[in-house]
């Protein structure tokens, strides 16, 4: 659609349609475009309005409102595409907040039916203890829906099990039925094998007898050509590229609904999918081997295959180095089986429904192996989760391979473009030399993995999309790769679709013929050419809305961060999301994005918060720069978890570019009274302290306490947390110091919350270094690190802090001394805050290598600890999971004798201060509730809660667990108060 014809759209009268016709919601604003203009592509087109429905019928009134006014129309679910499907100067409907039900498994006929906005995963939990799965499982599977899996026809890691044990390895394979609706509102069900009753449903008329009227006339006029054009899916498994027009054939069985699955929106929008399931077959062995190179790799992929495995995967070097730097999966990646000179590896994936017939098909193929001449140490075994093994582990190395290439050790941006094209599996040893070669020949580079058993290789590239002459350059590799593996009878998307990255080239798979009968469905089906208009037919240029491109120049205001991993450039930080979503996975197994996770809102997550960062200083959608409304809006729920910082693949930073934006949004303005309060809470704690026992009364008798807590902002269903009788460097003054006077220095770093409020803490854990015969010394006067600053952008005082802090610390830094932080977040501070903020001072950096976790330093230095019995529940404070981990905490519990486990992914909800403030008590709670609330409720009450953090102890005592946490250092001297050795 033009933009001519876009001007002409009555924008007034569609809002006011869709305002009275749809109870979702409805968006016109700069938030929602802004979020919404780019996915995970190449491309960025600002939408007209978009829409979040809330059923069925909402979808249908959009499309009926948007016939009314002539509005091109795109139908989309997370947003993780790559070939720019989901981005359209169009109303885009966002069906993955609200329509995802999940229907009753029909095991006998082995499907189920879904709503467009249902989540992959989901459904295979869903359909998992019934023995069944949905085959097409896309590395985002944590996250993508299902509408998206049709739209975009995906296949998947385990597409090949659909391919050997179930329907096909494709979506389109596993469709028995859609429910759709037309452009012009019409609604009705279209299915598979629909052949014999073809002039039955032509007769019946209205519009799908109409459709289905000129379907037959297009198939019968084109059949020649479809079936001389389309290879079979035996020998081109991963065939996605352009219409699926041969599922219409009469000796197909005119299968309408697989001849919409990869339309990408531009024909129809699902309302809900009937998919066929494949056995799960979830006993598990993981299979890895060492290769010399990619080509070497692909020397036996057909006899492989005939083996029979569910998952046939290849990495390259580069992959696995990238991962190495950047400290990703790196357990994982020591067991790989590795020899000098090896350069590449196959992940084979056996499955059964037993784990002796597993086993059976292993060691047939060990056996074949061996007879091939691949030693042992070429080789490694791992079991699934569901046997005892960790080959989830080792998917993971795989799954993290978009993440890990995008922003690789050597400093040049990749991005997609050629990042899925298909050839038949045995071809493949042929095809990858050939595209190696066109790489070097465009002077490019890119790491290569893939779906080998299906002949698909990923691959981001480090295109130049910045400089006309670099965007000249991504066009020729593209036309250049187009006609290279057309050459192979392949296909220029196996996974991805075509969208705009890709449709431009379409005829150098298909021909002028049977382009035009992939013209002629689309006007079958969308007559005005509204829906999504510009991809897969008629396409606009593939080096057209590029994101990036000749002309953009996003603004580069001065700050007060360093951003190393971004050359220094803020732009680039908030650029560094590549849109694929890991954020929005609602699972509470995962930290990252607990806001999100409490309210579905893309604005609450990093992806969410991330683009509108970008977009404010690209200016052309948010134009009121620092001062922007709407980036303060998404960032407001922003919990600076740090969960970004390591669960995200490229470590968005949102905790810091919030600090930034926060610091600049309130220059020479005042911030809310909160700010304040919590902001330098360690002044107020510091004045509490002199009288901590009338404090903590009046805290706790009305009207003062709530007095107390409007004036600080504190919201009213929370509790103002106790004040230390004595604080803790008051005690350590008055024993007179650390004992030990002869052992080896350490430095106890007095947090204000383990100074001021659980001192006993502090108390704790100085006698837990001393019994270890270390010397705990302590700074004497009053010391922060300034966390709280942060939340609130305070930067100009937080640097005062820092700059204190290191002046008392300079003596001990320098002489190496280890500074161990009680509280994980303070820590957190020196470990990754100091450095950003103070880049060139030398002792910062001697702090942040001197900064120790306390039980990291318990395991380190194997500090004598007493001996427990019983079971123990573990919850990591989210800055400590994101700087160090929870594995130090668990070895100590065990080694304390403890029966220990961990509560796994989330946050505690409270995130310092934030859950304090007025306004944030119930989404504070329903962040709490996504992992560790339930956790602790649920445990026996034999069972102890351990858990370091301040705010993290606090949500648990104010949440109505009837529940105390104890930090590992009160653990530690409560076994020595009961005597044990």
């Amino acid at each position: 659609m033009t933009a001519t014809a876009l001007t002409a759209i009555d924008l007034a009268g569609l809002r006011r349609r869709l305002t009275e016709t749809v109870s979702g919601d409805v968006r016109f604003d700069a938030q929602a475009k802004g979020m919404y203009a780019t996915d995970a592509s190449n491309f960025r087109q600002v939408p007209i309005a978009v829409v979040i429905p809330r059923t069925l019928d909402d979808v249908v009134a959009v499309h009926v409102a948007c016939r009314d006014v002539g509005a091109p129309l795109l139908p989309r679910g997370c947003g993780t595409s790559l070939s720019g499907e989901t981005v359209n100067r169009a109303v885009v409907i966002d069906v993955s907040r609200h329509l995802t039900a999940i229907g009753e498994v029909d095991v006998a006929a082995r499907t189920v039916t879904v709503e467009p906005g249902a989540i992959n995963e989901q459904v295979n939990r869903a359909t998992g203890p019934h023995g069944l799965i949905f085959g097409p499982d896309p590395s985002t599977h944590s996250r993508c829906t299902i509408g998206g899996n049709v739209g975009n026809n995906s296949c998947g890691i385990h597409s090949l099990q659909s391919q050997l044990y179930g329907p096909g390895p494709r979506t389109s394979d596993n469709v028995a039925a859609l429910d759709v609706v037309t452009a012009d509102g019409a609604r009705f069900e279209v299915g598979v094998g629909e052949e014999e009753q073809l002039d039955a449903i032509v007769a019946a008329g209205g519009r799908k007898g109409e459709i289905y009227a000129a379907l037959r006339q297009l198939r019968d006029r084109h059949a020649d050509a479809i079936r001389a054009g389309y290879p079979s899916v035996e020998r081109l498994p991963r065939r996605v590229s352009g219409y699926n027009l041969d599922e219409l054939l009469p000796e197909r069985g005119f299968n309408v609904a697989r001849a919409l699955v990869g339309t990408e929106g531009t024909c129809a929008t699902v309302l809900r999918a009937t998919l066929l399931l494949t056995p799960a077959m979830l006993h598990r062995t993981l299979v890895v081997v060492e290769y010399d190179d990619l080509a070497d790799a692909c020397t036996h992929i057909a006899e492989i295959v005939a083996f029979g495995p569910i998952g046939l995967e290849g990495l390259d070097r580069r992959l696995i180095e990238n991962q190495t730097i950047q400290r990703s999966n790196l357990a994982a990646l020591r067991e790989l089986p590795e020899r000098p000179k090896g350069d590449a590896w196959l992940l084979v994936q056996f499955g059964d429904e037993t784990a002796d017939g597993c086993a059976e098909r292993v060691e047939r193929f060990r056996a074949w192996l061996g007879d091939n001449g691949y030693a042992d140490d070429r080789i490694a075994l791992f079991g699934s989760d569901e046997d005892g093994g960790h080959s989830s582990d080792i998917w993971r190395i795989r799954e993290g391979g978009l993440g890990s290439t995008a922003f690789p050790p050597d400093g040049r941006d990749h991005w997609p473009g050629w990042e899925d094209s298909a050839v038949p599996p045995e071809r493949l040893g042929e095809y990858i030399p050939r595209l190696q070669a066109l790489y070097a020949r465009h002077g490019l580079r890119g790491a290569m993995y893939g779906h080998f058993g299906q002949g698909c290789i990923h691959s981001r590239i480090d295109f130049d999309l910045r400089s006309a002459a670099g965007v000249r350059r991504y066009r020729a590799f593209l036309e250049d790769a187009a006609e290279l593996v057309a050459s192979f009878g392949g296909s220029l998307s196996g996974e991805h679709g075509d969208g705009q990255q890709r449709a431009e080239l379409l005829d150098r798979q298909y021909g002028p013929e049977l382009l035009e009968a992939m013209r002629e469905f689309k006007r079958i089906w969308d007559p005005e050419g509204r829906m999504n208009p510009g991809k897969v037919v008629d396409p606009r240029r593939l080096d057209d809305d590029l994101r990036l491109g000749p002309g953009s120049n996003p603004a580069r205001p001065p700050v007060r961060f360093d951003y190393p991993d971004d050359g220094g450039d803020f732009a680039h930080a908030a650029l560094r999301c590549v849109g694929v979503g890991e954020c929005r996975v609602p699972d509470p197994a995962t930290v990252m994005c607990p806001s999100f996770q409490a309210t579905g809102d893309e604005q609450h997550s990093t992806r969410g918060r991330a683009r509108l960062l970008y977009e404010m200083l690209d200016g052309r959608v948010i134009d009121d720069g620092w001062r922007s409304a709407e980036v303060f809006d998404a960032l407001d729920l922003c919990l600076a978890c740090k969960g970004c910082t390591s669960d995200c693949p490229v470590h968005v930073d949102m905790p810091t570019l919030k600090a930034e934006f926060l610091h600049h949004h309130y220059r020479r303005r005042r911030r809310p009274r909160h700010a304040y309060a919590f902001g330098f809470v360690d002044q107020a704690a510091r004045l509490a302290s002199l009288a901590p026992a009338l404090v903590n009364a009046a805290t706790r008798t009305e009207p003062l306490a709530g007095a107390a807590k409007r004036a600080a902002g504190v919201d009213p269903q929370r509790s103002i947390p106790r004040f230390a009788r004595v604080p803790l460097r008051r005690w350590f003054r008055r024993r007179g110091g650390g004992r030990n006077p002869g052992g080896p220095r350490v430095v106890l770093w007095p947090d204000t919350f383990n100074d001021y409020f659980h001192a006993d803490v502090g108390v704790a854990c100085v006698e837990a270094l001393e019994a270890g015969g270390w010397h705990v010394v302590m700074p004497t006067g009053h010391v922060c690190c300034g966390r709280p600053l942060y939340d609130y952008g305070l930067l100009d005082a937080v640097e005062r802090y820092l700059r204190r802090t290191l002046a008392v610390l300079r003596e001990e830094v320098r002489a190496g001394t280890p500074v161990v932080g009680i509280e994980p977040s303070c820590l957190a501070v020196f470990a990754e805050e100091l450095p950003k903020l103070l880049p060139h001072d030398d002792d910062a950096a001697r702090l942040r290598d001197c900064a120790v976790h306390f039980d990291e330093f318990v395991e380190r230095e194997r500090l004598p600890l007493p001996r427990l019995r019983g079971r123990a529940l573990l919850w990591g404070h989210c800055h400590h999971k994101a700087t160090g981990g929870m594995v130090p905490s668990l070895a100590a519990l065990r080694r304390m004798g403890l029966e220990a486990s961990e509560i796994r992914g989330g946050c505690c909800g409270l995130a310092g201060s934030w859950g304090f403030e007025d306004g944030k008590h119930d989404i504070s709670l329903r962040c709490g509730e996504q992992a560790l609330l339930p956790a602790v409720r649920d445990a026996d009450p034999d069972t102890l809660i351990v858990a370091d953090g301040f705010s993290c102890k606090t949500q648990i005592e104010q949440a109505g667990t009837g529940r105390r946490a104890l930090h590992l250092g009160e653990l530690i001297a409560r076994g020595r108060r009961a005597g044990m050795p």
